[in-house]
């Protein structure tokens, strides 16, 4: 059974940096690319970043691209999305995902994805 497990969300003031963490099992985690998404309340879920399934290519929505950077330890088998510059728009749960296609098939849709976490909260105020 395939499980990913978010942590490390939390409250924090505006400027600060959060690590998110996934933790994967059931799965051969060094051949899937991973992503990360949000969801604000009342509003869809959002690309935020993913990483490749081997080379480590990392591609980011605009409005977390130099904010937020997404790192991938096969080892651990686990994904990180560290964040810092938070804003209050950066407030939503936080979904890890897993996906057996190749980032170059852009991976910034849902239904690109196979496997889902239960989410994270992150919330952030000025």
């Amino acid at each position: 059974q395939v499980q990913l497990v978010e942590s490390g969300g939390g409250w924090v003031q505006a400027g600060a940096s959060l690590r998110l963490s996934c933790a994967a099992s059931g799965l051969a985690f060094s051949i899937y690319s991973m992503g990360w998404f949000r969801q604000a309340p009342g509003k869809e879920l959002e690309f935020v970043a993913a990483i490749s399934r081997i080379s480590g290519s990392t591609y980011y929505a605009d409005s977390v691209k130099g904010r937020f950077t997404i790192s991938k330890e096969n080892a651990k088998n686990s994904v990180y999305l560290q964040m810092s510059g938070l804003n209050r728009e950066d407030t939503a749960v936080y979904y890890c995902a897993a996906s057996r296609r190749y980032l170059s098939s852009g991976l910034v849709r849902v239904t690109e994805y196979d496997y889902w976490g239960q989410g994270t909260q992150v919330t952030v105020s000025s």
